[in-house]
């Protein structure tokens, strides 16, 4: 008999005892063999921790000395965690029994599987996709991310058009499953992102090397959304563009960036007048702010994590593009007026 390979749910928990009386009875009915269970508490104030000890003792509790967010939470928690896989799964998820088995079994059959996520719907409408990963995320030329299933703010129903397992560029951090190994040879997240963007850094590296990333149709998942940060947060805001501009100076070559920043600096622009004109002027100044503490990040030394971070000339692979769009999705979402994943030029989709 085959050993199956050992897997660890890890829930990073901060102040969120809610979600973790209404979900986390499902993550513990999970059928995977011998699954360890994992909370993280990033120095939460409130119950969670005693509730969790009370009432599942089961579950493995490590603690954090202070809120690292979500970048820095989960390095320091998954560094005390030994498994083969990593499941890093937000607190406000809802699980089915089996909704493990069918990714593991996905990664298991290629050695270049480094990161995959099951389909993600939102759980207060199981039957549309969900903000944060949908049906598998993909990039644009200048760096948009967007799902299968989700355009900007524009979500599909699921009526089963997204039932094909298969290669994306980025797995979403809500349920994000990616083999121990690699997680340790790409350096974990970038704590410079604290949170918002760190999983689609993270794939993108290991893309770089040529590792694969994957969209598991035959597993589903139900999530809550915005249970940390509110989409109309303008710290939210602030996160998205200043992560944006990191993503693109992290994982494109130096000209790449410097052509593609530039462009989005504009872009980015056009962003703040427009919340400046819907009397949005918190979220325009969290616009002006992630370009200043972005161009300011650029001229400080480098942590020792980030002078450690994997590159392309470090692999023998060759970069893997697959999940990429050759065009701009904002020229074919907000001219164009395509809606909808399936209405994008196919040609362009790698």
């Amino acid at each position: 008999m085959i050993n199956k390979p050992k897997v660890a749910v890890v829930i990073l928990n901060w102040n969120g005892t809610k979600y973790l009386k209404q979900f986390l009875p499902s993550v513990m009915a999970s059928t995977w063999p011998g699954l360890e269970v994992v909370m993280g508490d990033n120095a939460s104030t409130d119950d969670s921790v005693a509730f969790v000890s009370e009432n599942y003792p089961t579950v493995s509790i490590i603690q954090n000395d202070k809120n690292y967010g979500f970048t820095g939470g989960y390095n320091r928690i998954l560094a005390q965690v030994d498994a083969d896989y990593y499941i890093l799964l937000n607190s406000d998820v809802e699980v089915v029994p089996g909704w493990i088995e069918p990714v593991i079994s996905l990664m298991e059959s290629d050695e270049l599987i480094a990161a995959a996520a099951p389909k993600l719907l939102a759980y207060a409408q199981k039957d549309t996709f969900e903000h944060a990963g949908a049906a598998g995320g993909f990039i644009d030329a200048y760096g948009y991310p967007f799902c299968r299933g989700r355009l900007f703010n524009e979500v599909e129903k699921d009526h089963g058009q997204y039932e094909l397992s298969g290669e994306v560029f980025w797995a979403s951090g809500a349920s994000l499953f990616i083999k121990k190994k690699y997680w340790d040879l790409a350096g974990g997240f970038d704590e410079r992102f604290f949170a918002h963007m760190e999983e689609i850094d993270l794939c993108w590296r290991l893309k770089n090397m040529g590792y694969k990333v994957m969209y598991c149709a035959q597993s589903t998942v139900y999530h809550v959304g915005g249970g940390t940060l509110d989409a109309e947060n303008p710290f939210k805001t602030y996160l998205n563009f200043r992560n944006n501009l990191l993503l693109l100076s992290n994982n494109l070559s130096f000209w790449r960036a410097f052509w593609v920043i530039s462009l989005r600096i504009w872009m980015d622009l056009l962003a703040l007048l427009r919340f400046l004109a819907e009397g949005k002027r918190r979220d325009a100044w969290a616009v002006s702010r992630a370009h200043q503490s972005f161009f300011a990040g650029l001229f400080k030394s480098k942590t020792k994590s980030e002078k450690s971070k994997i590159t392309l000339g470090d692999s023998l692979l060759t970069a893997n593009l697959k999940g990429t769009f050759r065009g701009s999705i904002v020229w074919q979402f907000f001219v164009k007026k395509k809606i909808k994943f399936t209405d994008l030029p196919q040609a362009d989709l790698l």
